[in-house]
C-alpha cells in the first residue's frame, strides 16, 4: 500500500511533527510513504516523491513543514485535478493524508469524488475554527506565541504607563484573541463572536485609572478591524500614549509545542490505521470531548464553527 501526505492552506508549528509521524508509522507497518510537495500544486506539478527515514530525522523541533504548502487556485480546475490524479497514479498512489483546513478539506472532496481516492483530513489551522473539533493542530503553539508576544509588551507598557493595542490572527473567529486575552490578563479583548460597549469599558476603565491604573493592554482579532478604531479610542477618551502591535506571521511559526507535537503524531498514527482499515473513506479526524472520531466531509464542511458559550462567557467581562 502507498499513502501520500501534504500540506494545504496556512503553515502551523505541528506540522513537522505530524509528517515524521506519517514516516515512521508507514515504514513501521510496511506501508510506503510519499511526499507531495508544495501542496495542491504539487499534487498538479507532479512534485511527489518518496519518503524515507532520513528525510524526517530532526525535524520535530522545527516550525512550519518540510513538504512545503500552498494555496492553489489551479486546483479549481478539471483540466489541472485530471493532471493531479495522473501523477498520483503514475506512483500507484490511491490515498491521502493532508494536513489542512476546511477549504483545502473541500476541494479535496471534489477531487476524491471523481477520482477513485480516499483521503482523510487533519484539521491544521492556528485559528481552530474547524467545525467538529474542539483543537486543531498548530493552535496551541500559536496561543503560546502569542502569550510571550503579550508577556513581553506589558512589561514595556507598564514601564510607560502606556497603552498597547495588539491584534491577533483568527481570520472571522476570535478564539487566539479570547484565549490569549484571558491568560495573559488583558484589560480589554475585541472579538467578532460578542458585541463591545465602549462606554462600559470606558467607565470601568477610568474607574481604575482613578485609583492607579497606568497601563491598558487590549487584545484584538484581526476580524474585527477595530484595531485602528480602538487605539484612537484610548487616546481620546482616556487620554493615553498608545501604541499599536499587529504579530501578523510570526503567530504561525516557532518551535512547536508539546501538546502540537503529540497531536500531530496521535492524529496521523489514528489516521493511518484507519486508512488502512477502510476501503475507501473520505473523512476528517476530529478531537472532541478529549475523544478521537472520524466524521464525515459534509458534516465539517456543511457547519460553522463557533466558540464553546461557557469560553465566551469567561472574556464578557473583557468586553464592556
Amino acid at each position: 500500500m502507498n499513502i501520500a501526505i501534504m500540506c494545504s492552506g496556512g503553515d502551523a508549528a505541528g506540522m513537522n511533527p505530524a509528517i515524521k509521524s506519517f514516516v515512521d508509522n508507514c515504514l513501521h507497518k510496511d506501508i510506503i510513504p510519499y511526499f507531495i510537495y508544495d501542496g495542491f500544486e504539487g499534487l498538479i506539478d507532479g512534485n511527489i516523491k518518496k519518503a524515507f527515514f532520513e528525510d524526517v530525522v530532526g525535524i520535530t523541533h522545527l516550525g512550519g513543514t518540510i513538504i512545503r504548502t500552498s494555496r492553489s487556485s489551479r486546483f479549481y480546475e478539471p483540466k489541472q485535478r485530471e493532471m493531479a490524479y495522473e501523477n498520483l497514479k503514475k506512483n500507484d498512489i490511491k490515498k491521502i493524508i493532508i494536513l489542512a483546513g476546511d477549504g483545502s478539506f473541500k476541494g479535496l472532496d471534489i477531487f476524491c469524488k471523481e477520482y477513485d481516492i480516499s483521503f482523510i483530513g487533519i484539521p491544521t489551522t492556528i485559528d481552530n475554527d474547524i467545525y467538529g473539533t474542539d483543537y486543531c493542530l498548530g493552535v496551541d503553539t500559536s496561543l503560546n506565541v502569542i502569550k510571550n508576544a503579550l508577556d513581553d509588551i506589558r512589561d514595556t507598557s507598564s514601564s510607560f504607563q502606556r497603552a498597547f493595542v495588539v491584534e491577533v490572527m483568527g481570520r472571522e473567529c476570535g478564539y487566539l484573541a479570547l484565549v490569549t486575552a484571558l491568560t495573559s490578563g488583558a484589560e480589554i479583548c475585541i472579538i467578532p463572536e460578542i458585541d463591545f460597549d465602549l462606554d462600559s469599558i470606558e467607565k470601568r476603565l477610568q474607574k481604575e485609572i482613578d485609583n492607579g491604573r497606568g497601563y491598558i493592554l487590549a487584545v484584538v482579532a484581526e476580524g474585527t478591524n477595530q484595531t485602528n478604531n480602538i487605539k484612537t479610542w484610548l487616546e481620546e477618551n482616556l487620554k493615553k500614549d498608545v501604541r499599536t502591535l499587529v504579530l501578523g506571521h510570526v503567530q504561525r511559526g516557532g518551535n512547536p509545542s508539546v501538546f502540537d507535537r503529540l497531536m500531530g503524531t496521535s492524529f496521523v498514527t489514528q489516521s493511518i490505521d484507519k486508512l488502512i482499515l477502510e476501503e475507501h473513506l473520505n473523512s476528517i479526524i476530529t478531537y472532541k470531548n478529549s475523544q478521537f472520531d472520524f466524521v464525515d466531509i459534509k458534516t465539517i464542511t456543511h457547519n460553522v464553527y463557533t466558540i464553546k458559550p461557557d469560553l465566551l462567557k469567561l472574556v464578557e467581562h473583557l468586553t464592556k
